[in-house]
């Protein structure tokens, strides 16, 4: 059994038809294996919210029901999630160069770390930090 945590864009190509095929075989065998637990974040809820809010990202409303739908479990952020992510080292991206400081991010490696799970994601830069990842096209 493993503990997942999605990434947003993960979860967001889980739910939505047309972007399922963007998911890896054995990555989406993961996500549908029972014996595993998969979690989105609230940082995830907030993160599309506010991309919703400003124009930049189209998706459904009521994110909460659907995690319910899918079985997903809920993952909240704890004082200590934050503490844990206000203390990560800014690092440079592997491939841009530039300094990673993306908040949800930040967040979702903290809450991976602190909770011991597994992080399925595209992003590279998460490599660069001390995490589980699970490479979503896999």
């Amino acid at each position: 059994m493993r503990k997942i945590l999605l990434d947003t864009h993960v979860f967001l190509w889980w739910i939505d038809n047309k972007k399922h095929s963007f998911i890896g075989a054995k990555a989406r065998e993961l996500i549908s294996d029972p014996r595993n637990d998969v979690y989105i974040s609230a940082a995830s809820t907030w993160e599309i919210s506010i991309k919703k809010n400003i124009g930049a990202l189209i998706a459904p409303d009521d994110i909460d029901t659907i995690v319910e739908d899918r079985g997903f479990s809920k993952l909240p952020i704890t004082l200590f999630h934050g503490e844990q992510a206000g203390s990560l080292p800014i690092v440079a991206h592997p491939q841009t160069g530039k300094d990673h400081k993306d908040p949800f991010d930040r967040m979702l490696i903290a809450q991976a770390q602190s909770e011991g799970m597994h992080l399925m994601t595209k992003d590279s830069a998460f490599s660069a930090y001390a995490v589980r990842l699970i490479d979503v096209e896999q």
